[in-house]
């Protein structure tokens, strides 16, 4: 069974998550988003060449060179499995890398995030709801609900009832879905969107690859009524519900 670890462990994968503070909006726009996402591939990296306040008074294409040389270069603080940007709460799958190197991630994430959402809402003070909740998912059956639970999660925005099971149109959830850009199910069903911010490496051979993943959607959306209680108990600690 997973459960709460602290400190977290290096190699091990986690589901962290946060919100807004009462749960108010923390991204309310395209460019919050897309600032959200720059953010994540900056910091993922152990090593960044200048602090992000100055990489952001760099032009947009040198902001794109220096991203993708950090890419490249592959020396990470965590691998970015899966991700979920909503209006005021956000979920990750992460593998820690090198030692505090989730704590480290969502420190620079939460702190650059939050100034610039700050100096643009003319507010001050935190953002999000304090430390970040993690937890550990170290079985692999998990993963054959935990990365449809995150990438499903913009649902909740036209068809709330998914997590029951009962979605009253199916194709109209699947084209939502297929219409969402921040989170990482477009680059998990094989459409382009954010493909340099996430490590999709682990989860694509549990599904048997990108056609098998985007086949099973459907199928899994239908099928959250038929699972047991006793799973769903189970499911809600990693979840984080």
């Amino acid at each position: 069974m997973p459960g709460r670890i602290t400190p977290l462990v290096t190699d091990q994968i986690y589901h962290v998550l946060n919100r807004g503070i009462s749960f108010q909006p923390t991204f309310n726009s395209k460019r919050d988003f897309d600032r959200a996402i720059e953010v994540m591939k900056y910091y993922q990296n152990r090593e960044t060449p200048i602090r992000y306040s100055k990489f952001m008074l760099l032009s947009s294409e040198v902001r794109q060179r220096i991203l993708a040389d950090l890419s490249k270069r592959k020396d990470f603080l965590v691998e970015v499995i899966a991700y979920c940007l909503m209006p005021n709460h956000f979920h990750f799958i992460l593998k820690q890398l090198v030692e505090n190197g989730i704590s480290n991630f969502m420190a620079h994430f939460a702190d650059s995030y939050t100034r610039y959402f700050n100096v643009k809402s003319e507010r001050n003070g935190p953002l999000f709801q304090g430390r970040f909740k993690a937890v550990l998912v170290n079985e692999e059956k998990y993963f054959d609900y935990l990365p449809y639970y995150i990438h499903f999660n913009p649902l909740d925005l036209i068809e709330p009832s998914w997590r029951e099971g009962k979605i009253k149109n199916y194709q109209k959830a699947i084209n939502f879905l297929n219409s969402y850009r921040w989170s990482s199910y477009l680059d998990y069903i094989g459409k382009k969107n954010f493909p340099s911010v996430t490590q999709r490496e682990f989860l694509l051979d549990i599904f048997g690859g990108e056609e098998n993943y985007r086949s099973s959607i459907k199928k899994w959306l239908k099928e959250m009524s038929k699972v047991r209680k006793s799973d769903i108990d189970e499911f809600k600690l990693i979840t984080l519900e």
